[in-house]
């Protein structure tokens, strides 16, 4: 079942078109992806289910109630956690967590919170104090403190070590088993990889693709990645000639040939007549940062929304 139904959604500044006629289903309990490149219209779309945009045209349901016309009912259930926001300055880190708690019905313990992101000996700790990795993961306590049934996370760990990040990972997991539906902005693949049951893939203010992260990854047209090193000299404009073959790499002395499945046995029966044996030959599934870049890279071949 639905909780986030975007239907048309549309939204422009002036001539400029941030947001296309975006139509997306979340379901409860789900943690959705949105991946896109910069200006895509990702942060919008956030923005627009969180009700602090108001859509130009199209419509945003969350749990039946439209968040922009019904302020009241969204704080009550929708933590936010945007890219760049700022607190008070001579708050603390305790009085920012007890004052995000009070906006709900049922809080979760904001110490407890803080101390699982690495931030217990800063309770008493100004937020002008704080480094800027420390405010990133207290803005990730403010968005979760309420237990919402929506949490909406922007570049959840952009600029975080990698110990904090997988910190962050874990709450976000235990979030999503407590019945926290979360939708998830980032560009780290390894992150969205592990979080997110589907993707919604946005370019130039449209959904360019919609799947889980395995199936993007199959979807793409190059979803198999070939490594080896070359005992004598290749021809790297024949391997770029086969038919289903996307992109050849020369790491070093390796070289990476990126490529659909069909084209394998073509490239390994190019390198036999051409009497080179591909040593340390490995051959895997394309990562969801190579399925993105093709994803991305076949949407620019369409027409430009208007």
């Amino acid at each position: 079942m639905a909780i986030i139904e975007v239907r048309g959604l549309r939204k422009t500044y002036g001539d400029v078109v941030a947001v296309d006629h975006i139509d997306l289903d979340v379901g409860e309990g789900e943690i959705f992806g949105i991946l896109g490149p910069n200006g895509a219209g990702k942060t919008t779309t956030v923005e627009s289910i969180a009700g602090l945009t108001r859509p130009t045209a199209g419509t945003v349901s969350v749990a039946g109630i439209d968040p922009y016309l019904d302020r009241v009912a969204a704080t009550s259930m929708i933590g936010v956690q945007l890219q760049q926001a700022g607190l008070q300055g001579k708050l603390t880190v305790k009085e920012a967590l007890e004052l995000f708690a009070s906006f709900y019905d049922d809080p979760a313990d904001g110490l407890e919170l803080a101390e699982q992101l690495g931030l217990g000996d800063k309770r008493d700790a100004y937020y002008s104090a704080l480094s800027g990795g420390q405010q990133q993961r207290l803005a990730i306590a403010l968005a979760l403190v309420g237990r919402p049934r929506v949490a909406l996370l922007d570049e959840l760990t952009t600029g975080l070590d990698p110990a904090s990040r997988r910190n962050v990972w874990k709450l976000v997991e235990a979030a999503r088993d407590q019945g926290t539906t979360i939708v998830l902005v980032s560009h780290l693949m390894p992150e969205v990889q592990r979080l997110c049951d589907r993707i919604a893939l946005i370019d130039r203010g449209r959904v360019a693709a919609l799947d889980t992260p395995a199936g993007l990854v199959a979807s793409s047209s190059a979803p198999t990645v070939m490594s080896f090193t070359p005992d004598a000299p290749v021809d790297l404009e024949r391997l770029r000639a086969l038919e289903g073959v996307a992109e050849v790499r020369q790491r070093a002395e390796r070289l990476e040939v990126v490529a659909d499945d069909a084209a394998v046995l073509a490239v390994l029966d190019l390198l036999s007549r051409s009497d080179v044996r591909p040593e340390k030959l490995r051959v895997t599934q394309s990562t969801l940062d190579e399925a993105y870049l093709s994803l991305v890279a076949g949407s620019e071949n369409e027409e430009a929304p208007a």
